[in-house]
């Protein structure tokens, strides 16, 4: 039987406690490098952590990036980015040269080493709050707001206003959550994010396909 979730194993990314949390609401994950398994999967997750660059050249090598794409685009998979992941699933970003998946439009950009004078410590590390933009197919729960944690000097600019779940404050405005038809991006950690997470987490893995 297939799992409710498979996480995408490119090497890069903190596989365990994701599926832990998934556990944690009932949901079974399967962890997997296999191209074929991600193309056959109920529901993606891309996890991540680390430098854009690096992460793209995994992706690509391993043949998870096609993968992933094809999921997405060819089947109508919903696949979840999180954290550096929701930065994979846009075009680009400033950190590196390399292309992104490109399955939302938009960048990711620096947060700015100062605002209005006094200087922004980055990376954005810690609690914070997000605003609902709009409502979520795969996360409905995100329309009351809530209280999730963030590790991150990047932060996702969507080329459509259209496209933003959540909108979080650190010294400027930034996107904290995207949705576009099957495929969401999650700037926080859902799996550090207690409560909040655990209900997101558990939305996501039973929204229908």
């Amino acid at each position: 039987m297939t799992a409710d979730v498979t996480i995408v194993d490119y090497g890069v990314g903190n596989l365990g406690s994701l599926r832990n949390a998934l556990a944690k609401v009932g949901r079974s994950a399967e962890v997997t490098s296999d191209p074929d398994a991600v193309r056959t999967a109920h529901r993606l997750i891309l996890p991540g952590v680390g430098s854009f660059d690096h992460a793209v050249e995994r992706l690509s090598a391993s043949g998870l990036g096609a993968a992933v794409t094809d999921a997405a685009r060819v089947q109508g998979t919903p696949v979840a980015g999180v954290c550096l992941g929701m930065q994979l699933i846009m075009d680009g970003s400033d950190e590196g040269q390399l292309p992104g998946l490109g399955l939302i439009p938009g960048r990711a950009v620096r947060f700015p080493a100062e605002v209005g004078g006094s200087r922004l410590l980055v990376p954005h590390m810690g609690w914070n709050t997000t605003v609902a933009a709009k409502p979520s197919r795969f996360a409905p729960s995100l329309a009351e707001g809530g209280r999730f944690y963030f590790v991150h000097s990047y932060a996702v600019a969507p080329a459509h206003d259209d496209d933003v779940l959540t909108w979080s404050d650190y010294g400027i405005r930034f996107a904290s959550s995207v949705e576009r038809d099957n495929v969401i991006g999650i700037q926080f950690h859902p799996e550090k994010s207690h409560r909040y997470g655990l209900t997101l987490l558990g939305e996501f893995a039973s929204a229908e396909v």
